[in-house]
């Protein structure tokens, strides 16, 4: 029964991911839009970039991992 329900958090496909990243994106882009208002300057920007930066790296960690995966699936012997 666990399982079933652990399967339900696991991303499967290159759209699941890309849905992922684009909620992401906009929780991100909401986030400094806030902190433009609140630190007017280059201080808001910067939090601004960080918060969209962050995306980026979350963006590719999860396309990497999808496509270990795939590599690992379709040859288990080679797992490094």
């Amino acid at each position: 029964m666990h399982r079933k329900i652990a399967r339900l958090f696991m991303i499967k496909t290159p759209f699941e991911a890309y849905a992922i990243i684009y909620a992401l994106a906009l929780g991100a882009v909401e986030r400094g839009s806030v902190y433009l208002r609140q630190y007017p300057g280059i201080g808001g920007k910067l939090l601004f970039l960080a918060c969209t930066g962050a995306v980026f790296m979350a963006g590719a960690k999860i396309l990497d991992c999808l496509r270990h995966e795939k590599r690992v699936a379709q040859n288990p012997e080679t797992v490094f």
